[in-house]
């Protein structure tokens, strides 16, 4: 592409301000972004047939390569969504194309890491699946990167997208509900895996056309059996069971309501039966977390057969939110009474209609195309798995644990700082 003297002022500008540089290129060039997937199992193929069958494919992104160890399912989601993408068996394959502008990451969360870094590094913009890391280490190292590269990095909790969300963050923030005093989360069991006892599973041959060693990466080495494969959430090889799978997506609310999308709690309490099954599902099923956040605010978190969703307790009221649901006298009192033209806002100044997921896609194709910040950003998006983490270090160990927001590290004990990271296989290690 041959660059006139207009972009790269453009560019100079941009780069002055802070701003994306791979979004300043991007809108000297050309409206729709060139996108790569990598990860075409269940949430890889959603958002890619999001992207074909809204306007989004028309206006503004389109997927041009897709990625995954096992070539049948990226042959699937080609057929479905985007029948002129190239197949890549490998992702560097995909970043070694000149035509790929932004890499939409769906892999297992183990995988997160290693291929936002690989992303940062090759120029791209990321639109990376929540949870957005495996451990707390990851998140840090992430944080750096972004810092250091300028990337552009978009996570996928689609809630900060969704209207009912924004709304309950925006009463919170602007005191509709007085102090706030307590926070009740509610994850549901209607995502718990349905094999009741959990294992053991048996191993079994590789199938035809998965690259299983590939598949595992910095996880141990493990036999293939298909609940590891499907579903890896319930094993903390891979991921960080329920807790990081719904807890990502509520917890990230309950930090951008209380303001403490940078912070963390002081306290963590979480309490949890593991299952001791060889060859089994490792992560809890049921377990109830009490943190504490600054400003005296208590948050639990628990798996329960009640409605999921999240409930915010103040001194002059309470309101209750979820995907389907926003209520309360303060939700209410908007009819008669909205918010100011001085109220904080938290829309990211775009107000679109549709689905969170694709009004969550459109927004950062926004970013790509204008250089402005995404609305789940990596700081943010790093604090509130980290605090899912946390949760899932004190329940494997048993005990309620301090935690310095601040400097992310434990108070005065080594035996929790050494669950903040983890080893990596040889081959694929990162950092």
């Amino acid at each position: 592409m041959r660059l006139t003297r207009r972009c790269l002022l453009t560019l100079s500008a941009g780069a002055g301000l802070g701003v994306s540089a791979v979004g300043v290129l991007h809108a000297a060039t050309r409206d729709t972004v060139r996108l790569g997937l990598i990860g075409a199992g269940g949430r890889g193929r959603q958002l890619a047939n999001t992207i074909r069958w809204t306007e989004l494919a028309r206006r503004c992104g389109q997927i041009v390569a897709v990625c995954d160890v096992n070539r049948a399912r990226a042959e699937r989601v080609r057929d479905e969504s985007c029948p002129k993408a190239a197949i890549c068996d490998h992702y560097q394959e995909l970043f070694d194309r000149g035509d790929v502008e932004g890499v939409i990451i769906a892999t297992p969360d183990h995988w997160h890491t290693p291929l936002l870094l690989a992303a940062l590094d090759a120029g791209r913009a990321v639109y990376c699946e929540k949870p957005l890391t495996l451990t707390i280490a990851e998140g840090q190292l992430l944080v750096d990167r972004v810092r250091r590269t300028g990337g552009m990095v978009q996570v996928g909790t689609q809630q900060r997208s969704d209207w009912r969300f924004r709304t309950a963050c925006e009463l919170v923030r602007n005191g509709r509900l007085g102090q706030i005093k307590r926070v009740e989360v509610t994850l549901p069991t209607g995502s718990l895996p349905a094999t009741a006892k959990g294992g053991p599973f048996p191993n079994c041959p590789v199938p035809v056309g998965i690259n299983w060693d590939v598949w595992l990466g910095q996880a141990p080495w493990a036999d293939f059996c298909k609940q590891r494969y499907d579903p890896f959430r319930w094993w903390f090889e891979y991921s960080g069971g329920f807790m990081t799978d719904w807890g990502a997506h509520h917890l990230d609310i309950v930090h951008r309501a209380l303001g403490v999308e940078h912070g963390g709690p002081a306290k963590i309490d979480a309490r949890g039966r593991l299952p001791q099954i060889a060859n089994g599902y490792n992560t809890p099923r049921e377990f109830a977390v009490d943190y504490a956040y600054p400003g005296g605010v208590a948050v639990r978190v628990k798996v329960s057969e009640e409605e999921n969703g999240i409930l915010f307790k103040g001194d002059e009221g309470r309101i209750f939110v979820n995907r389907g649901r926003l209520a309360g006298k303060p939700v209410e009192r908007l009819r008669l009474d909205p918010l100011p033209a001085s109220a904080v806002r938290l829309d990211n100044e775009t107000r679109y209609w549709g689905t969170a997921t694709y009004i969550h896609l459109r927004e950062f194709l926004d970013c790509i195309r204008t250089g402005k910040q995404p609305i789940s950003d990596v700081i943010s998006q790093h604090r509130s798995a980290a605090a899912c983490h946390l949760a899932n270090i004190s329940m494997r160990l048993g005990r309620a644990l301090q935690w310095d927001s601040r400097r992310e590290e434990f108070l005065g004990d080594a035996e929790a700082d050494s669950l903040v990271s983890r080893g990596q296989r040889a081959g694929y290690r990162f950092g």
